[in-house]
Order: structure tokens, then C-alpha cells, then sequence
């Protein structure tokens, strides 16, 4: 197993270039099997996007992969299931369900896996495509539906899920009638889904509110389509240049979708301005303490909030951090006090006392963003930290350790033996 090992306590300074979006790019993948030739551009070199990309040509869609530009080809398939061996390792392989039931009839797909930080219930998406008229049953650890062709209904989703609403958005395009989707997640990745099905003729309205309507049409031709930049790859960026006292450039960002992050980086004394694709965040000092509450967009992500936590251990005074959208998500909270932190945890709130230094120590990622978390936490330790299981990190972002060490960061990684 790799382990990335940080000698910290050095300002980081420079500019980064961010990736595009991988939770913008995995829909767009998925959505390939509703037809026609789909190129796209700016996708991040993530195991993830293989994941998805292996996916889709073990269904029989011809995938060509050259650095940062995939072709997919899936006007045949010869088989619609997504099996266990590959959904169990990204949850986010069940958004070929609705483009597999909407273009070919039927979908066979393993009940998701992914990140452990709690549960996050299919039975939304499951729901909604009965609303359009779906066969759907749970058997054996597989999500089985049929449908000869999906027909327009009003769908209210209990929850804005992100991946549900992307899901139904999808098997909607093809559907007979209009679709209308409330309560919809109003995330910049949902706005971009929407976007690329647009440029193949689908008739989408409202993506970026909590009230999507989609007409059906008969089929969908291809597109030419350039991801999103990463927001959480970005804010990342910005909360390494806080907590290290540095001054960091991130280009190629788009900064209204960091909005609720640059307003809370502001509010803790960081010096932060804006270009039309670019932030800049100086340090002014230690951090202050101050409370965040995470919550769908346009609220603070979820996906930021080890990030935050990490910036908070060492913050002047006490902040309070409170997880609204996942439970068990607080599993980074061990390793950063192994590193010095005071942190207690009281249900879905935690309680971060700063302190002015953290201290190196050995660590072990349990998610993705707890991952990037503890990477932070190790840059600003006094001493070496040794992040174990960084295959997590590996799921989500493009050479994290590369792009730190050209803004100034003693960072290496040792590969796992053979």
C-alpha cells in the first residue's frame, strides 16, 4: 500500500493549475450510453474516471483514453450490467442505471460501494425511475430494471440528491413526455451533466435550481464537451496556502462555485481575491477560529469539511463544525488528534480548541477527503507525517503530491512493495 510522506511546516507559495471536475466528469461518462460519438476534454487522470472508463468498455463501448480527452463510442453494447466487482469500488457507477434503462431497456446493477462514511441510499433513484414507469426490484445485491420506453412524470425527490437527481436527469432525455424533477440538487456538476446532454439535443430547463423540467426526445446525437474545473480540488489549494501561512494562486477555477468556501476562508483572516479564473489567498496571520455548517450547494460542501476541520486544529480559539448531509463522517478526527489535535465529537457536531502547532505522526485515510484532510494537517505538522492508504486519494485527485511539492511542500510518495 502507498503511503505519502510530508516533512511539514513550510509556506507554500506559487500558482497550481486545477483538474477538471470528477464528480462533473463521471455523469458525463456514464451519460455516453445514451448514443452517439461523445468526446470529452479536461477530464482528470483519477481512479475513478478508469473505473468508469473500464465500465463502460466492459459493456461493450469503445473507449479511447489520450491524457485528458476521452472518446466513447456506445452506439452497440452487448451487455447492460455493472457488476459488483467494479461498482463496489466507486459509488458513483450507478449512474449508468438511468442512461443503461432509458436507451436500451433494461439495466442490471450491483448495489453501490465507494467511500465509507455512512450510508447513501439508492432507494431515491430506485423511486424515481418507477415514477417513470420502471420495473424495479433489489435481488441478490443487484438493482434490476426494465421498461420498453420511460414515460414523463413529476418526480419529488425527498432529498436534493446529487447523483439521483443526474440519474433521472439522464433517463429522463429519452423518456415519452415531459419530466419534472423537485427538490433537484443545484450543484455546478448537475449544471454541467445538463449542459453536455443539451449540446446532443436533449431539452433540459431550470439545472442550477431546485426545479428541473426535461421534454423527451426519440434519441440524442454526440457532443463535444471540456469538464468543469474541480471546486473541491480548488478549495483544497486554498485551505494548503491558510494553514501553511502561504500565499497560493489557483488557476483555472471557477470562483462562483467557491463562494461558500472563499466566504469562510475570509472570515477566518485570509487575504482572498478574485480573477475571472483564478483565486489568490494570502495569509494574514494564524486562522481564527469560526463555525461551519456544511450543506448542498450553494452551501459549504460536505467534500470540504476534513479540509476545514484540519485548518481549524490550528486556528485561534474554538470552532464547531457540523456534518448535515453524511453520517460517519467525522472517521479523519482519530488521526488528526493522533497528530496533536483537540477535537471532541458530539453527534454530528465537532468541537476543534486550535492549537499553534500539530505534530507529525503516522496516519491512516478512511475516505477520500479525510485523505486530502490529513495531507493538510501533515504540511502544516511539525516533524514527518506518513499518510497510509492513499489509494483513496488516488480516487479523486490529479498528482496532488506533484502540484504541492511545485508550491514549495516537502511531499513525497513511496510505493507500495511488489
Amino acid at each position: 500500500m502507498d503511503q505519502i510522506i510530508i516533512s511539514g511546516g513550510r509556506p507554500l507559495e506559487g500558482t497550481v493549475k486545477v483538474s477538471g471536475a470528477k464528480n462533473a466528469a463521471l455523469p458525463i461518462l456514464a451519460s455516453s450510453l445514451l448514443g452517439g460519438e461523445c468526446i470529452v476534454t479536461n477530464v482528470p487522470r483519477v481512479v475513478d474516471v478508469t473505473t468508469m472508463c473500464k465500465l463502460l468498455s466492459i459493456m461493450g463501448a469503445g473507449v479511447s483514453v489520450e491524457d485528458s480527452r476521452v472518446i466513447i463510442q456506445a452506439e452497440h453494447i452487448h451487455s447492460t450490467e455493472a457488476p459488483y466487482d467494479l461498482v463496489r469500488k466507486m459509488r458513483a457507477s450507478v449512474l449508468v442505471l438511468g442512461p443503461l434503462l432509458a436507451r436500451w431497456g433494461e439495466a442490471t446493477v450491483s448495489l453501490p460501494g465507494g467511500c465509507a462514511i455512512g450510508t447513501r441510499p439508492v432507494d431515491l433513484h430506485l423511486a424515481g425511475l418507477a415514477k417513470l414507469g420502471a420495473e424495479v426490484s433489489v435481488e441478490h445485491g443487484y438493482i434490476r430494471a426494465k421498461a420498453s420506453r420511460l414515460k414523463g412524470a413529476r418526480i419529488h425527490l425527498d432529498m436534493p440528491t446529487v447523483t439521483g437527481t443526474e440519474n433521472l436527469m439522464m433517463a429522463a432525455c429519452l423518456a415519452e413526455g415531459t419530466t419534472v424533477i423537485e427538490n433537484a440538487a443545484k450543484e455546478p456538476e448537475v449544471v454541467d451533466l445538463a449542459r453536455s446532454l443539451i449540446k446532443r439535443g436533449a431539452r433540459i430547463v431550470g439545472a442550477g435550481s431546485d426545479l428541473i423540467t426535461i421534454e423527451g426526445v426519440h434519441e440524442l446525437r454526440g457532443m463535444d464537451h471540456e469538464v468543469i474545473p474541480d471546486r473541491i480540488e480548488a478549495g483544497t489549494f486554498l485551505m494548503a496556502a491558510s494553514i501553511t501561512g502561504g500565499d497560493i494562486c489557483v488557476d483555472h477555477c471557477l470562483p462562483r462555485h467557491l463562494e461558500a468556501v472563499t466566504m469562510k476562508l475570509r472570515e477566518m483572516g485570509a487575504d482572498v481575491s478574485e480573477d475571472k479564473e483564478a483565486v489568490r489567498l494570502k495569509s494574514v496571520g494564524r486562522p481564527k477560529g469560526i463555525d461551519v455548517k456544511t450543506f448542498t450547494y450553494p452551501g459549504f460542501p460536505t467534500d470540504m469539511q476534513a479540509q476545514m476541520m484540519a485548518l481549524m486544529c490550528v486556528s485561534t480559539g474554538s470552532s464547531v463544525i457540523s456534518e448535515t448531509i453524511f453520517e460517519s463522517r467525522f472517521m479523519h478526527v482519530p488521526e488528526l488528534c493522533r497528530m496533536g489535535a483537540d477535537i471532541k465529537v458530539d453527534g454530528h457536531h465537532a468541537v476543534v480548541n486550535g492549537k499553534a502547532t500539530l505534530t507529525g505522526a503516522p496516519v491512516m485515510a478512511s475516505d477520500l477527503r479525510a485523505s486530502a484532510g490529513l495531507i493538510l494537517a501533515g504540511l502544516a505538522a511539525e516533524g514527518q507525517t506518513e499518510v497510509s492508504r492513499v489509494y483513496h486519494l488516488d480516487r479523486g485527485y490529479e498528482r496532488i503530491e506533484d502540484k504541492l511539492r511545485d508550491l514549495g511542500a516537502t511531499i513525497h510518495r513511496v510505493k507500495a512493495a511488489a
